[in-house]
């Protein structure tokens, strides 16, 4: 049955996920134009100026804000498309080429990659590159039936079984099958032991097990309170709370992305961006003293991290002197007018902001959340939203802390 639009109402609708698409391919192509026309970095000609052009856009200020985040986006908003086989085999390909043909060009990428403790998270990025194409296109092809009117692929299976045989014969296969490859790994691969702990020499870099890299690059960041206690808090109690605030009763037992698209925004930028991609830059680009390495840079322990961190008192009361812009009257001895402007920041940010997005463009899930629970993920969502937002601006305008109270051993 047609329908039509009300007289004096048009029916227009612009082309989102083409402008989308077209803001995402000129802001991941900014810093390329920008240091090719107007730094030093030669156009990948060869060999030796790819590697260096690599380098230079591996700089996290430029491939986790320029490409990675922009990628994701581009992922979810194009998940119907890249998830089709003929395009998601020919990208794995290229990137599985890329990612071991570098071993052959680069000394310093083949010793990165060859050690030991490094295996697994290769195997990980893989394993998770799969699944999670894997569950994109369950949910494409789940939203294109549920679009057309067809049944669900979870929905047309009758994939139960008997506990005795098949579940218990499957798990006892899996077990031989894994123990087989935990035996020739431990073979093949030396375990990664190294010298006695000794305080007078440590280990430079000092790295934290793969699981705990995210939260050691958190310290760049944030104090330790805050990277290692109330951080990961947060995450055990979003993670607690989010069936509880995300009622949807749609996409219960199928995967779909069209029926609740915020949620799973929100879970897998969370887990993607802001820590699986934080794992590989501790695994595989932070070298000696903690500094950032290109993938084919050689670790030189000799440089020293640069030390021009400033706090944002600074800049709101010495702008003049730093950078262009501020009262440029020196900082107040009391420390709390010194740090009045971080302070009112960050309630703003923290406690503000959710109050503004009930009001605004989360006006309609406050009314079906309710406050309490709308409130409760708002604020998860904007402290989540907190760390890229520290990260771009340490890497933009070296901001070191919003609130710097050393009297009281508090930083934020």
């Amino acid at each position: 049955m047609e329908t039509t639009a009300p007289a004096g109402r048009s029916t227009y609708r612009p082309p989102w996920r083409l402008l989308i698409g077209a803001a995402l391919v000129i802001f991941m192509a900014i810093p390329i134009v920008t240091m090719v026309i107007f730094g030093d970095v030669p156009m990948p000609t060869s060999i030796d100026k790819f590697k260096e052009f690599t380098n230079r856009l591996s700089v996290p200020e430029v491939s986790l804000t320029f490409f990675f985040t922009p990628l994701f986006v581009a992922g979810f908003v194009f998940y119907k498309e890249w998830t089709k086989p003929v395009v998601a085999i020919p990208l794995g390909i290229v990137f599985t080429i890329f990612y071991f043909g570098s071993m052959v060009i680069d000394a310093n990428y083949f010793a990165i990659l060859e050690k030991p403790d490094n295996v697994p998270i290769s195997m990980m990025l893989f394993g998770t590159g799969f699944l999670m194409w894997w569950a994109m296109r369950q949910a494409a092809i789940n939203d294109e039936n549920i679009r057309q009117g067809k049944p669900l692929l979870e929905g047309s299976k009758d994939d139960k079984v008997l506990v005795w045989p098949d579940l218990v014969y499957t798990e006892l296969i899996c077990i031989v099958i894994a123990s087989a490859i935990l035996v020739i790994w431990s073979i093949v691969l030396r375990a990664p032991l190294e010298a006695p702990a000794n305080p007078e020499g440590p280990p430079n870099p000092s790295k934290a097990p793969w699981y705990f890299l995210g939260l050691q690059e958190m310290l760049v960041y944030f104090d330790p309170w805050m990277a290692g206690v109330v951080l990961p808090t947060m995450i055990i109690t979003g993670l607690i709370g989010m069936p509880y605030c995300d009622t949807n009763p749609k996409g219960n037992g199928y995967y779909t992305v069209s029926q609740r698209p915020f949620i799973i925004f929100n879970w897998m930028f969370g887990f993607i961006v802001l820590w699986v991609v934080l794992i590989v830059f501790g695994t595989f680009l932070r070298g000696p003293n903690w500094n950032f390495y290109g993938p084919y840079e050689p670790w030189d322990a000799s440089i020293q991290p640069a030390m021009t961190n400033i706090n944002l008192s600074d800049y709101f009361w010495n702008g003049e002197n730093l950078a262009g812009f501020g009262l440029g009257v020196g900082l107040p001895e009391n420390m709390w007018l010194r740090e009045l402007p971080g302070i009112i920041f960050t309630l703003a940010f923290c406690f503000g902001l959710p109050v503004l997005l009930a009001r605004t463009v989360m006006r309609r899930m406050y009314l079906q959340m309710g406050a309490l629970r709308f409130y409760f993920m708002a604020i998860h969502f904007v402290i989540m939203g907190m760390m890229p937002l520290k990260m771009v601006l340490r890497w933009v305008l070296t901001l070191k802390y919003f609130i710097y109270l050393p009297e009281l051993n508090f930083n934020l």
